[in-house]
């Protein structure tokens, strides 16, 4: 008799050596802080496990942890308190299943699969923007990116999954393979008595192209939704098997705008473009402001062998693809900026002119690094009161200029300083505070709350990409999503997969 399609049956790990527990402090003190810059991290030790059944064995006798990857988080959930830290860099299998999917341990950084598939002419469109993200952080995360816009998120690519449940048995399914009973139920038969009953929340998630909010829920959901986003608190997800497609041609277009309104009809009209495909197929576009232009000095303009631009002047980063047809949607672009009234020539980098696209994208890091090398400065200045404060919005595309109007009054009402920039073709940008005192992070708390009404109000979310992890405000944006009542459905999910609280603790909620 087959299973029913809402119980899913996990197994016990093989017999395996528990991995050393290495507490040299030069190398915990490598573990103890993410991209969040979060001070306080402190770690009982960390582990290496290189393979399922090692980190089996390390999480059915841990009391405390916590998985990390690159330590990419924004949001603290990478900081450890006090966990024992699994490091999943070991976890870096990579093999090729057939010419529609690869099998990828959670260790394996982006660059380096994204290198494996293109020598078979393949491609995982799906990614955040950095590179150095590991497979097993992003599903963690459901991370997104700029291709969002045409290709979705991680979820949307995920086909099956290898996760270590907090007991240490090992569950392996595929999408499909478990549903939620028409009573919003899934089972798990760990083989160690009752099996595991979760009901699923029955909040709703709201329907735009990313979120990134704690537990994802719909009727009848899928086992491999429940873990894609839950952030490491249901479960280590030590290997995944993702969908990929065949690589495509790509051009790259920096375009100057002479304002903020323009990029956004620029925009506007790049968007109409691609929901007709042909013969321009629009993948992502990205916006940065005038005011985070204005961070960038000469020497980074030179580097990319791009002019300076005025005071004022916006810039949008779009990739086009192309499929025999390239003549055709350089011409079309053409028509689309000078329809909306941009009097310079854009930058293109053409397919297969790999160094071109690497100094514009080069430049749009550039943006963030800046952003960061001030809150650095500041802190060192001021202590570790400043710290990195941004929002991760998202609105549907026609609420954007409204959306940017409310990010700027509520910046400016507080005299505050601070740079925008994001994935504009998905209506999801990043206001950054750029503190100089103590007083400015208060203040762009208060901001921030600010905007994250708005967004909601607009019909959109305050949690678009980057999670929620340790972050205190963003977890007082997951309560203001889902109210009381949703954040204890998550709880209940919680206790039934991690009874004893030992998996990321303190991640999505305190």
């Amino acid at each position: 008799m087959s299973r029913p399609r809402h119980r899913a049956v996990a197994r016990d790990a093989s017999a395996a050596n528990l991995p050393t527990i290495q507490r040299d402090p030069d190398l915990l003190q490598s573990f103890l802080s993410d991209a969040a810059h979060v001070p306080g991290g402190t770690a009982e030790g960390v582990v290496f496990p290189r393979n399922v059944d090692e980190l089996a064995a390390v999480v059915r006798v841990a009391k405390r942890l916590l998985p990390v990857g690159a330590q990419s988080s924004l949001t603290g959930g990478a900081t450890p308190r006090g966990d024992l830290v699994i490091s999943t860099r070991a976890l870096s299998e990579l093999t090729e299943a057939d010419g529609e999917t690869v099998r990828a341990g959670a260790g394996v950084p982006l660059s380096e699969l994204q290198r494996f598939l293109s020598t078979r002419d393949l491609y995982y469109p799906p990614v955040p923007t950095f590179d150095g993200a590991f497979i097993g952080g992003t599903i963690a995360t459901n991370a997104a990116g700029a291709a969002t816009f045409k290709y979705g998120v991680t979820r949307d690519w995920v086909v099956g999954l290898t996760v270590v449940l907090a007991d240490g048995s090992i569950l392996e399914f595929r999408r499909g393979d478990v549903r939620a009973s028409d009573a919003g139920v899934i089972e798990i038969d760990t083989g160690k008595g009752t099996p595991i009953s979760i009901t699923i929340p029955t909040y709703e998630v709201p329907k735009l192209p990313k979120v990134s909010a704690g537990y994802f829920t719909e009727p009848h959901l899928d086992l491999v939704d429940l873990f894609v986003g839950s952030e490491g608190t249901l479960g280590v997800i030590a290997s995944v098997t993702l969908r990929v497609k065949r690589r495509p041609l790509r051009c790259v277009a920096l375009v100057t705008c002479a304002s903020e309104a323009q990029a956004l009809a620029v925009t506007t009209r790049l968007r109409a473009e691609a929901a007709a495909v042909a013969p321009l197929d629009v993948a992502a576009i990205e916006y940065v402001d005038s005011r985070s232009l204005a961070l960038l000095d000469d020497s980074t303009f030179a580097a990319t062998g791009i002019p300076r631009p005025n005071d004022n002047e916006t810039l949008l980063l779009a990739q086009i693809e192309t499929e025999g047809n390239l003549d055709g949607a350089l011409a079309r672009l053409d028509e689309v900026l000078q329809a909306a009234s941009v009097a310079d020539d854009p930058v293109i980098a053409l397919p297969e002119d790999e160094r071109t696209a690497a100094r514009l994208f080069e430049l749009r890091e550039a943006v963030p690094a800046a952003v960061n090398a001030r809150v650095a400065a500041a802190k060192a200045r001021a202590g570790d009161a400043i710290q990195k404060m941004a929002g991760d919005f998202i609105v549907p595309f026609d609420a954007l200029p409204a959306a940017l109007a409310h990010y700027r009054d509520a910046f400016e009402r507080r005299e505050l300083d601070y740079a925008i920039w994001g994935h504009i073709s998905d209506g999801n940008l990043h206001p950054n505070v750029i503190p100089r005192s103590p007083r400015d992070i208060e203040r762009g708390r208060d901001a921030l709350r600010e905007m994250a009404r708005g967004v909601m109000a607009f019909g959109g979310a305050p949690l678009a990409e980057h999670g929620v992890g340790r972050n205190p405000l963003k977890q007082q944006f997951l309560r203001d999503m889902y109210g009381d009542r949703g954040i204890e459905q998550m709880r209940a999910v919680k206790r039934a997969l991690d009874p004893e609280g030992k998996l990321a603790s303190g991640v999505l909620f305190s």
